[in-house]
This record gives structure tokens, C-alpha cells and sequence, in this order.
């Protein structure tokens, strides 16, 4: 990625420049993400007994133990 590319929203799929809510849900770490922050495609959520589980086509997978603090 470089500095010219967009970030996006992983809740709303819109760019991060735009702003808009960020549902408590969310901010609580309680709802997975449903838009790629890279290129703003909807993934595919799997939801496991200890998380979820998210898998962007173009840019691999992330999981609820990787956004633990």
C-alpha cells in the first residue's frame, strides 16, 4: 500500500476521510468487520466459538485474536 491509497472503513466500507459513526457495537469489539480497510470489499465473516473469523479476496484473512489488546 502506499501513502496515495484510501483507508476504509471496515464497518461501512466507506473511506476513513469521510468519517461517520462508529456503532458502539464496534467500538466494544463485539462486531466483526464486514469491508476490507485496504480496498473496501465485502468479506467474508465467519463468526467461531471464541470470535470471527474474516477473509478479504484480494488481501487474506483476519481474526478477532489478532485485534485483541
Amino acid at each position: 500500500m502506499t501513502d496515495q491509497d484510501p483507508v476504509y472503513n471496515e464497518y461501512t466500507g466507506k473511506p476513513l476521510a469521510e468519517g461517520g459513526p462508529v456503532f458502539e457495537a464496534a467500538r466494544l469489539g463485539l462486531e466483526p468487520p464486514r469491508f476490507c480497510g485496504h480496498c473496501a470489499r465485502r468479506m467474508i465473516v465467519q463468526i467461531v466459538p471464541d470470535g470471527w473469523v474474516a477473509r478479504c479476496s484480494r488481501h487474506g484473512e483476519i481474526d478477532s485474536k489478532s485485534r485483541e489488546r
